[in-house]
């Protein structure tokens, strides 16, 4: 990622711009993206934190990373078509792998800008828009994965404090995290999508104990959080007392929406009629076989289709406010095939020497499994696309109203 030197100056208000105008703002201090740098996939391979950084804090003063965001919150008051338009033309500049800022930027923000109280926003917006303070989300534990309702963290009130005890896992971005969107419950005698709350924990607090999982593909970003007695004030809870599980599902339609987007399927840049990894595979002589075309054919339809279905998404909750719906799920699944279906490609086309390392395209190949498991399983997906969009009648749910502290817990 390339920054100039020449700052921008802030907007005291806000200013509806002209494409011209928005690549004249943005060319003063972004470079030009080289189309021959690959760019590389969710943080894999390098937890360089200082190269996002750098992106974020050349972005932040004319509101560029989130230009919907009010001007005092890092962005710039723009209207939704607005922020289309300069999220299309940052696709024609240099970037940076914005993996570890993500859960910030895109699912902490937006639910604090929904649900957070103004202190709240004041505290925490800026400092996630410039990059100065990370979050990870600490959703997933060992006995609530897919079920996430199960989450078995406990909360309990002691004056103006509450006391958080339990486990962690799966929480990316952990180890260098400022701060951690933890979920706890606070009431066991309700059921248990109810008495969960929501609340912020400063990763530095005594009592979290932060132990990185190290990941096929050589990643250290993922980890498992313990929190022994952590002490958090009152007015680090988000939204209502009890009103977690509500703030969950928002939270991870946010993340569903996201990942449907540039984070697997590819950026947003237009790459016109070929993309670059098809003529790359053309210029090495590995379509040569009629199979191979085929399989690359069937490779380069799943990413078209890809993008017209993140486009949909993406209009969908434009016309919502902003607010994602469940077509954000199939957008996922879309991407994650896309995704898959390239990694793989690539990688069997490289024949013998594709089992090296060093091998084109070896660090895709060990990540895409990943891709159906992380931000919420294929399977959890489907579930929600065949409920919220195809009408289909639920799985059944035996212990849905049953109070948390009645259901047998396997140990």
């Amino acid at each position: 990622m390339g920054c100039r030197n020449r700052p921008l100056s802030g907007h005291n208000a806000p200013v509806t711009l002209t494409d011209d105008q928005i690549h004249e703002a943005l060319s003063s201090i972004l470079e030009r993206r080289d189309p021959d740098v690959p760019a590389t996939v969710l943080g894999a391979g390098s937890d360089d934190l200082g190269v996002g950084l750098r992106y974020l804090e050349a972005l932040v003063d004319g509101g560029w990373m989130v230009p919907t965001w009010p001007v005092e919150h890092g962005g710039r008051g723009a209207t939704d078509d607005e922020a289309r338009r300069i999220s299309a033309a940052l696709g024609d500049y240099a970037s940076a792998d914005l993996y570890p800022y993500g859960v910030g930027i895109s699912l902490v923000g937006p639910v604090l800008r929904d649900r957070g109280t103004p202190e709240q926003q004041d505290r925490w917006l800026r400092p996630i828009a410039d990059g100065s303070e990370i979050w990870c989300q600490m959703f997933s534990e060992p006995d609530a994965g897919s079920d996430l309702a199960n989450v078995g963290t406990r909360a309990v009130r002691d004056g103006d404090e509450w006391i958080l005890t339990g486990s962690k896992v799966w929480t990316s971005r952990g180890a260098y995290s400022k701060w951690g969107m933890c979920l706890a419950r606070t009431d066991p005698s309700l059921p248990k999508h109810r008495g969960l709350t929501m609340f912020a924990v400063d990763m530095h607090y005594p009592g979290i104990e932060v132990r990185p999982l190290v990941q096929v593909n050589g990643d250290r970003h993922f980890t498992e959080v313990f929190v022994s007695e952590v002490r958090v004030p009152d007015s680090d809870r988000i939204g209502d007392l009890g009103g977690g599980w509500g703030i969950t599902i928002e939270t991870l339609a946010h993340e569903r929406a996201s990942l449907g987007g540039r984070s697997f399927g590819g950026s947003d840049e237009d790459e016109g009629a070929v993309p670059g990894w098809l003529s790359g595979l053309a210029a090495s002589g590995r379509l040569a076989d009629a199979v191979a075309r085929d399989r690359a054919m069937r490779a380069y339809v799943l990413d078209r289709v890809n993008r017209f279905t993140t486009a949909r998404a993406a209009a969908a909750m434009a016309g919502r406010d902003g607010v994602p719906g469940p077509e954000g799920s199939g957008a996922k699944l879309r991407s994650v095939a896309a995704f898959k279906a390239r990694a793989y490609l690539v990688k069997d086309l490289s024949g013998a020497a594709g089992m090296l390392d060093e091998s084109s395209g070896h660090l895709a190949f060990l990540t895409a499994p990943s891709m159906s498991i992380r931000g919420g399983t294929d399977e959890v997906q489907r579930n929600i696309v065949g409920e919220r969009v195809l009408g289909l009648p639920p799985e059944p749910r035996v212990d849905k109203d049953i109070p948390y502290s009645d259901i047998k817990k396997g140990r």
